[in-house]
Formats: structure tokens, C-alpha cells, sequence
């Protein structure tokens, strides 16, 4: 998701929160598989890391910062902050059919511990995520354990967020919505070239869940364009499942290869399938360079229309594109390059990562209402969007 405002910040969070360990599992990859030996748990390594992140698409840009700290306490504890920074601008298609742009800043603070015993791992954090319309807080628990040699790893978390959601211009509009996320991991050393991994993931949310922003299009003879809009209408539960695997495979020449799929489903009828194939390369010890391409595919929610025949038309109604049918080509490309310090020295090491995405979407029954067309026959919307990172990292 990463069109309408809120969504398609927090997809954009996800994946640059992903770039954070990025670096990690390329290491995971160039030490584990490329010198064919697994270890134990660990803490998250001493690091300081810098990022920024700009995503321009479907009239919407959205850049920021982000600081990342982290601190290892006795060999047993590490304790880490992490601040982000979004600053939204401009309006997508939702927005341009029945407002104006906008432009707004939101900040997200995350205080986390991971305490490490033997050879499992307890992490715990906390994050609040606000801005001028919505405040969300959130707790996350999570738990792994390694065992049979340290070649198999199993995964449990926990977490639940706290959202307070609000209206530019109506003060007196305020809806609370309650969401709890379950997962389940498991990861295995299969040979001394190959790693892979089980997820299981489980969300349920509770109250208001759509978008105030948001309205569905029904018809209307007595307007010049044949139609209006009027607010969408969602249940107040909904709950999700998705199940993933994911493999690493170690080629002779010291690169890699790699793939995910993800299946998804919820009780609003959603369904998709994601898969994603990429290639690692390092070049002497210095240079890492990665390509990817993943493929979404997504059938639309059961209460979703582009046109309905009249306002009040069904209990449950949607018009937001990010609820229909649609597919989703991204290809990538990055480079990271890594550097030794004395190990005498403060700093021991440091790196920088490159990264450019391409993105393309393409929707099966959502259309353009801003177009000059017959009501009912405008054309059907797509669009394309560039995320761009930079990222910096020192190992202390």
C-alpha cells in the first residue's frame, strides 16, 4: 500500500525499517553462508546508523530522516532509539477527486531492549508515531531461541498498538482504533550453502479502520459529472493472516541468490500473493551490490466498488484503490560499500548503501474520476513511483 496519505507512509516505513537490516542480512548471508558456519544468538551489533528515504508517486512525495543508536550494556543487554521523520506532500488520485493537496510532517520515536540469555533473545520496544490528525503508540515482545547446534532458529512476537485517529478542520472529530499483531518464525541452516525460513503472521484490529479522507463515488443525475461522493463506510473488525517462506542460497563464485513468497488473507476479503527473487554480489571485501524484483497481485475487498448506485447503497462501502484489485511490479537496484578502522580505534568499521526502486502499479477496477470521460468509463488508473535511500552506518 502506498498511495492514500497514511498508507502509503507506513508502506514506505516498513520497507526503509526493512533497509535497516539490510546490511545485517547481507552479512548474515556473506559470513554464514559464504564461510559455511552458523552461530549462536547474539545482541544487535554497537552501531549508529543514518538514513534518508524519498518516495515520489501518484502526485505524492514523501521524504525524511532517520537516526538510529544502539548501545550494548554488559554483554547482555543493548538498548537502542531510533527517530524518524516523514514530511508528506502533495495529493494522490483519492485526494485530487474531491480535495486539495496538503502537506504535513510526522514523528515517529522508538525506544527498544533486547536482553540476550545463553542462547535466547527477549526484545522489547515501544514507538509513538504522531501528526497533526493521527497518534498511534505501539508495545512489541518478541522472543527467539536457537537450538540443534545453533542451525535452527524459532521466533515469537507480540504486539499492540494504541491509534487516535482525527480530521484536518473538524476538532471535533476523534475515533480510537485498537490493533494486535502475532508472529511466528522459524529459520533453518539447511546445508552449509542454503538457509531457509517459515512465517506465520496474525493481525486483528478493532474500531474505526477506514480513512476520513476518504469518500466512495455513487451516481447522481442532478450534478454536471454525473456523479458525488459521500464518506466510506467499513466494519470496525477486521483480522488478517499471511504465511511466508523465504530462502538464501550460496553460489559457488561467493554470491547469492534469494527469494520470498507471501500469501495474505482477511476477513474483508482480500487476497494476495507477493514473490520476490533477488541476486548478491560482493566484490573483494569492500563492495556489495543487489538486484531484486517482487511481483504483488491483490483481489479487492468484497464491499469495494468504483461506482455505486446510490449513497446508502450497502451497510459497508469502499472506494479507496488500495482496497481493489490491483497488481505491483518493483525492481531495485543497490550498492553498499564497507570500509576496516583500526581495531584499536573508536569507530571499528563503517558503511554506505545505495538504493533506487522502481515501482509500477496498475489497477483492474479502480478508475480515473478526475478524467473527461462517460461516467462509469473513465479510464482505468496506474502509476509509477521512484524510492530512493541513503543509508550510512559506523560500527562502535
Amino acid at each position: 500500500m502506498a498511495v492514500t496519505k497514511r498508507q502509503a507512509a507506513k508502506a514506505i516505513r516498513q520497507k526503509l525499517n526493512s533497509l535497516k537490516v539490510t546490511l545485517c542480512t547481507l552479512g548474515l548471508v556473506v559470513s554464514t553462508l559464504f564461510i559455511g558456519a552458523a552461530k549462536g544468538a547474539v545482541l544487535p551489533i554497537e552501531r549508529a546508523d543514518v538514513l534518508y528515504h524519498s518516495y515520489e508517486g501518484d502526485g505524492v512525495t514523501i521524504d525524511g530522516p532517520s537516526v538510529l543508536l544502539r548501545k550494548n550494556i554488559g554483554g547482555k543487554v543493548s538498548v537502542s532509539a531510533n527517530y524518524y521523520v516523514d514530511t508528506v506532500s502533495g495529493a494522490s488520485i483519492d485526494v485530487r477527486a474531491t480535495a486539495s493537496p496538503y502537506e504535513e510532517v510526522r514523528k515517529e520515536k522508538t525506544v527498544g531492549v533486547d536482553y540476550l540469555n545463553n542462547k535466547t533473545l527477549l526484545s522489547t520496544s515501544f514507538t509513538n508515531s504522531s501528526e497533526n490528525d493521527f497518534e498511534a503508540n505501539s508495545v512489541y515482545v518478541g522472543i527467539s531461541q536457537d537450538f540443534f547446534g545453533d542451525l535452527s532458529t524459532i521466533s515469537l512476537s507480540y504486539s499492540k498498538g494504541w491509534d487516535v485517529v482525527g480530521r484536518r478542520g473538524d476538532e471535533s472529530f476523534e475515533e480510537e482504533a485498537d490493533r494486535q499483531k502475532y508472529g511466528l518464525g522459524f529459520s533453518q541452516v539447511a546445508t552449509k550453502s542454503l538457509i531457509v525460513g517459515f512465517n506465520i503472521e496474525h493481525i486483528s484490529d478493532e474500531g474505526y479502520l477506514n480513512n476520513p479522507y476518504r469518500s466512495v463515488r455513487f451516481l447522481d443525475a442532478s450534478t454536471d459529472r454525473g456523479f458525488s461522493f459521500a464518506t466510506e463506510k467499513y466494519p470496525n473488525t477486521r483480522s488478517s493472516t499471511a504465511y511466508s517462506i523465504n530462502a538464501n542460497y550460496y553460489l559457488p563464485y561467493r554470491a547469492a541468490i534469494y527469494g520470498d513468497a507471501r500469501t495474505y488473507s482477511d476477513t474483508w476479503g482480500i487476497k494476495a500473493q507477493n514473490f520476490k527473487v533477488g541476486y548478491i554480489h560482493p566484490i573483494k571485501d569492500d563492495w556489495i551490490f543487489e538486484v531484486f524484483v517482487r511481483h504483488y497481485k491483490q483481489d479487492k475487498a468484497d464491499f469495494y466498488q468504483d461506482l455505486f448506485s446510490r449513497p446508502d447503497e450497502f451497510n459497508f462501502m469502499a472506494r479507496d484503490k488500495e482496497m481493489s484489485s490491483y497488481t505491483g511490479l518493483t525492481a531495485g537496484i543497490s550498492v553498499a560499500y564497507e570500509w576496516q578502522f583500526s581495531q584499536t580505534a573508536t569507530f571499528k568499521k563503517s558503511a554506505v548503501h545505495f538504493e533506487w526502486d522502481y515501482m509500477k502499479f496498475d489497477y483492474d477496477d479502480f478508475r480515473d474520476a478526475t478524467a473527461e470521460a462517460p461516467v462509469g468509463e473513465e479510464p482505468l488508473f496506474g502509476f509509477s513511483a521512484n524510492v530512493l535511500r541513503i543509508f550510512a552506518s559506523i560500527w562502535y
